[in-house]
């Protein structure tokens, strides 16, 4: 059997959903843990709401006596207010303290409105909280005293919970409970709270009916936990397979570069870090489809050019061997003048495909008297073609202390060459060329800067960024007329860069073609 390979969006899924299974699993343990902890609370509050009747009880007694005195640790006493009227007819004789009370009081601490449009019929009914005391048959015809049982008694009883307790919320009588957690019923005279009815809540699951409500409870979190746990679970499914189909795409077309398809492209969307990745996924490919491409072009043209000067050599070796010509000084000379063609364009190529600062000396280098002496060998040639120069810079920096720097005094005395060969080759006769140069000190850029600027003809911006490409002639040049290889500029350009420089093409603005040469300067002893 074949194992499953955790791919990255799987990877993701199963972290959601195991951190979607720890949070249902807390939530669901928090809940059913607040639930039980919390329904003995929320019990004892809706309790002591239905104990009105009995607050109003003992409020009855506080005004009868002035204070909590008389009440105060008197369980007979609190007893007697828990019956409330029951006890009145059980002990079949009325307190003395009631005939003090005016005959309006009870009727105005107990009464319920009546309804809009009823008479009113006298004094109110027995409270809700006072007939679950005891059988409703039990009001028509009191039975005996004994028939009646404590309600205080009983296993389940609320009063084993209920206390009264003084304004400070110390207790008065009733159960020892904690005041902080239990349910209180304010006991108030007017706008001022003498004191409160208090309620313990529950503790524990003591009857079958609170074990079957806190059940279904428990029933309906653990279905809500697990049906929101599928529904997320579904979403980070597609989400996980929508945020990393970008990924899929860019291996996909990662393996097809790799198999040689340089064409391949992948469709970016949005603007977000994996829309950045196919963008610069696109752009890595352009890039090496050019580098293809190019590498095809040289190629070609490389062989182009060695089979000029090979297809020389072999016509002169067959006109000899079919005796059309003689083998005399003329063809010796011929023969020689191609091998020296095809040596030098090899020696071309390969200081043009040299990688920097390969094999590259380091020894101190002045570069204007290199650029002096170029100019010296090439006076002649210059004066024949009609071009004018103007050195006087250099000769003026030449004249104080010359900048040096580190490098290959022979790889750019050739540098200088082949920059004075392609004035020679492609500058019209009559021309001029100028050359500026510029020394940075250490606070501008501690390098040395020369522009050669040439007049007419220019090259057309669209071929300048390939001027320094391998075996690139453009089309003023393509005629063998002025010789050359297509090799000298991209020669400079690698002899430069080895040097730490640099070296640009722009137009100039005499008409021809302004090269910008840059090195560092060497550190002053």
């Amino acid at each position: 059997m074949p194992r499953l390979r955790l791919t990255l969006s799987r990877k993701i899924f199963l972290a959601l959903a195991a951190l979607l299974i720890v949070l249902l699993l807390s939530f669901a343990g928090l809940s059913i843990l607040a639930l039980q902890r919390g329904l003995g609370a929320y019990v004892a509050e809706i309790e002591i709401r239905r104990m009105d009747w009995l607050s109003q009880l003992v409020l009855k007694h506080y005004v009868l006596n002035g204070d909590w005195k008389s009440l105060r640790d008197n369980d007979e006493a609190w007893h007697r207010l828990q019956m409330g009227r029951v006890a009145t007819v059980l002990d079949n004789a009325s307190a003395p303290d009631d005939r003090r009370l005016p005959p309006w009081y009870e009727y105005r601490t107990l009464r319920v409105d009546p309804p809009e449009g009823a008479a009113d019929n006298g004094p109110p009914p027995m409270p809700p909280g006072q007939l679950e005391l005891l059988p409703r048959r039990a009001i028509p015809a009191m039975p005996p005293p004994f028939f009646f049982a404590d309600p205080r008694a009983m296993a389940d009883s609320i009063y084993q919970r209920l206390a009264v307790l003084d304004a400070q919320g110390a207790r008065v009588v009733g159960a020892t409970i904690d005041p902080e957690n239990a349910a209180r019923l304010p006991i108030r005279r007017g706008r001022a709270v003498i004191g409160y009815l208090a309620l313990a809540p529950l503790q524990g699951l003591e009857s079958e009916a609170d074990r079957a409500f806190l059940a279904r409870q428990s029933g309906v979190i653990v279905l809500t936990g697990l049906a929101g746990l599928m529904f997320a679970l579904a979403l980070s499914y597609l989400l996980a397979r929508r945020w990393f189909k970008p990924v899929d795409d860019l291996t996909q077309a990662a393996q097809d570069v790799a198999r040689g398809r340089l064409s391949t492209r992948v469709v970016v969307q949005g603007s977000d870090e994996l829309a950045l990745l196919g963008k610069t996924f696109n752009d890595m490919a352009q890039r090496l489809d050019t580098v293809e491409a190019s590498r095809r072009a040289w190629l070609a043209d490389a062989a182009h050019e060695l089979r000029t000067p090979l297809a020389a050599m072999r016509a002169e070796i067959e006109a000899l061997q079919d005796g059309v010509r003689t083998f005399d000084e003329r063809t010796a000379l011929r023969l020689h003048r191609q091998v020296i063609r095809l040596g030098q364009l090899v020696d071309d190529l390969r200081s043009s495909m040299r990688a920097p600062q390969s094999d590259l000396p380091t020894t101190t280098v002045y570069p204007l008297s290199l650029l002096k002496e170029a100019l010296d060998h090439t006076r002649d040639r210059f004066a024949q073609r009609g071009i004018a120069v103007d050195r006087r810079a250099i000769d003026l920096i030449a004249a104080r202390k010359q900048p040096a720097i580190e490098g290959d005094a022979h790889r750019l005395h050739q540098v200088f060459m082949n920059l004075l060969e392609n004035t020679l080759a492609y500058t019209d006769p009559g021309g001029v060329l100028r050359i500026d140069v510029t020394v940075e000190g250490p606070w501008t850029g501690h390098s040395l800067t020369l522009l050669f600027d040439d007049s007419a003809p220019g090259v057309p911006e669209s071929e300048l960024p390939r001027l320094f490409d391998r075996l690139f002639r453009g089309e003023t040049s393509r005629s063998r007329e002025h010789g050359g290889s297509g090799l000298g500029l991209s020669i400079c350009r690698a002899t430069i860069e080895a040097h730490g420089g640099t070296i640009d093409a722009s137009p100039s603005p005499m008409g021809g073609l302004r090269v910008i040469l840059t090195l560092p300067l060497a550190n002053s002893p």
